[in-house]
């Protein structure tokens, strides 16, 4: 048994020998059963999970192979607030932060957020938007344009916010590294509070207070929340501070209703890929809950508009709902998330989904476009340790997303770099398991190599002039290649088990999603249907091979391969010659099918020995 990164996002876990005997699948990943720390995942563990909570066997090999105890079995099928929220107070500089605000509060002094462009920012900014309605007091809120502005505060944004009478500013999900921005604010006369996760140096802005799980003197148990997570616990703080100060008697009002806020805190968490594992996992649970119930306007109209007719889970919150909300922030207008999502006008939030709609099918074409380019200049280049290009004009609002591409297609860190006409370039990366690209892009700019730069463990972002990108490439190079050694990576796909198509049944999926939400940390459970054989395939829509898949007993089950037409995947679906393969994925309800409807969604696939 060895330790290896999983590329499923479940993290560092460890595994058996190769399963099937693939050592090297289509994709070049080696496929390993999941097991849970220190051998839970054995068959004995699984077996007494079955047993002990009365559970179906493939529910209690799943759980084994996430390594599930059984004192935690309960509190993970069932995961609740009460179980995993934590005191506000446990991290650095929250009563200071609740303190401040409720003291701005009862002094009647406006206050400002600023916020991010992404779905973790707006979310952010909604939660402190309606918390604040629910008390009656409006605020100014500002979210950066990507390309005018860039990430994080900046000295015009503050200036607005003191020229509107505002005494006190809340940045959300940014921040923490905004070091004379928010020194420069402070000093005149505007207070600052931070509540954001990114990495954290030793060294801490001048502000009020600076809220962040990824502080270096906090003990990093809570580092998983994503900004959503952190300024929900820093609502039941500031709850808690009103409370205690009788503000809401004076008032002669109602407290907000906090959990009535779930459901933002479950989107942000989801899009922003923040493992899904303990209090995280409670705030999703409970925010699907939420959204099921179609209380929040903003995200019943993205529902609608996506065609959500079945029960919400947190793939819809990633695929269909985030990249929507996301879209205005990358090529449209970066508030328009942050105002559909603090909407309670149906007609309104109608008109901003489908605003956001279009945007985000501009944002697909110009995607293409980039990843194309991205992807050609990627394949001539021999990799050491991280994969990075960069190209003139690239459309800094889809970078992130191809270098997620790229990563999935080389299985190293990639960072994309758009440079302007002014040789200044705006660059965002994704990393692998195992290899901390926000502390790799800090180090770089802490060696002058870079303007700007932050990030965490998985995604960074960055600001590098023309003449300093091949330094930082070197740097990036040595460092990366340095932490994948140290990491022993090796690209794998975790998999929970064997399945015939015969085996497969609706009923499975519902037993299957008994151990959700899942996403990163917690991943949807993935089989393989061994030496099955590929029947009628065919291209269909933006790249995707369907085909039907046959077992040694003549039954059959519909796949699909999304954006699979370019790789080598897809083409082996498209012309096996009746070979048999090993065939890797996910199975999912198929709606169009009928309620008895299931589909394998294919990630990967073998050669059948």
């Amino acid at each position: 048994m060895t330790l290896q990164a999983d590329q499923t996002g479940s993290g560092d876990i460890p595994v058996r020998s190769c399963f099937l005997g693939v050592e090297s699948s289509l994709l070049g990943k080696r496929w390993e059963e999941r097991l849970g720390a220190e051998g839970s995942g054995d068959e004995r563990h699984a077996l007494l999970l079955t047993q002990r909570l009365n559970l179906p066997e493939i529910i209690g090999r799943v759980l084994a192979g996430r390594g599930v105890s059984l004192e935690e079995a309960e509190n993970f099928l069932n995961p609740t607030l009460r179980d995993f929220l934590p005191d506000p107070s446990r991290f650095q500089d929250m009563d200071k932060a609740t303190a401040a605000v409720a003291s701005a509060l009862e002094a009647g002094q406006k206050v400002a957020v600023f916020g991010d462009y992404d779905v973790d920012g707006a979310t952010s900014t909604a939660l402190i938007v309606r918390y604040f309605r629910g008390l009656g007091r409006d605020l100014a809120v500002h979210i950066p344009d990507r390309i005018a502005e860039g990430y994080g505060p900046n000295l015009l944004a503050m200036e607005s916010f003191r020229k509107q009478g505002c005494g006190l500013v809340l940045t959300v999900d940014c921040g923490t590294t905004a070091f004379e921005v928010l020194e420069e604010t402070q000093n005149s006369g505007l207070s600052v509070v931070v509540l954001d996760h990114h990495e954290a140096e030793p060294k801490l802005p001048a502000v009020t207070a600076l809220v962040n799980p990824n502080r270096q003197d906090e003990d990093r148990k809570y580092g998983n929340l994503a900004a959503c997570g952190v300024v929900f616990l820093f609502l039941i703080g500031l709850n808690r501070e009103l409370r205690n100060r009788g503000f809401f008697e004076q008032q002669g009002m109602k407290e907000p209703n906090l959990m009535a806020l779930l459901d933002l805190v479950a989107l942000g968490t989801v899009c922003d890929v923040v493992p899904l594992t303990g209090l995280n996992r409670a705030y999703v649970a409970q925010g699907l809950k939420l959204i099921a119930r179609r209380s929040n306007a903003g995200i019943v109209a993205l529902s609608d508009l996506s065609g959500l007719k079945e029960r919400p889970d947190a793939g819809h919150l990633g695929f269909s709902l985030g990249p929507r909300v996301n879209a205005g922030g990358r090529v449209g207008e970066a508030s328009l998330g942050a105002r559909l999502l603090s909407n309670d006008n149906a007609s309104e939030a109608e008109a901003m989904a489908q605003r956001l709609d279009k945007m985000n099918d501009a944002r697909k074409e110009l995607e293409d476009s980039v990843l194309l380019a991205a992807l050609d200049q990627a394949e001539q280049q021999e990799h050491r340790g991280c994969v990075i290009v960069a190209g003139q004009g690239w459309h800094p609002g889809v970078i992130g997303i191809v270098a997620s591409r790229l990563k999935e297609r080389f299985n190293l860190p990639a960072l994309v770099i758009a440079f302007d006409e002014h040789g200044v370039g705006k660059g965002s990366g994704r990393s692998v398991p195992g290899v901390d690209l926000g502390a790799a892009v800090i180090a770089a700019r802490q060696q002058g190599l870079l303007e700007a730069g932050g990030g965490h463990v998985m995604a960074a972002g960055l600001t590098v002039l023309q003449p300093s990108f091949a330094g930082f490439t070197a740097f990036m190079q040595e460092r990366l290649d340095k932490a994948l050694i140290q990491a022993s990576y090796v690209p794998t796909l975790g998999v929970d088990g064997a399945l015939s198509p015969s085996g497969v049944s609706a009923d499975l999926v519902d037993l299957l999603e008994a151990c959700g939400p899942y996403g990163t940390g917690n991943a949807q459970p993935r089989f393989v249907l061994p030496s099955v054989r590929v029947v009628r395939p065919s291209v269909v829509g933006e790249k995707h091979v369907r085909c039907i898949l046959t077992g040694q007993d003549g039954a059959s089950i519909k796949a699909i391969a999304f954006r699979s037409l370019d790789t080598e995947l897809g083409q082996k679906l498209l012309n096996t010659r009746s070979l048999p393969l090993h065939v890797a994925g996910k199975l999912k309800k198929d709606t169009w099918a009928g309620p008895d409807g299931v589909q394998l969604i294919v990630e990967d696939a073998a050669e059948a020995s």
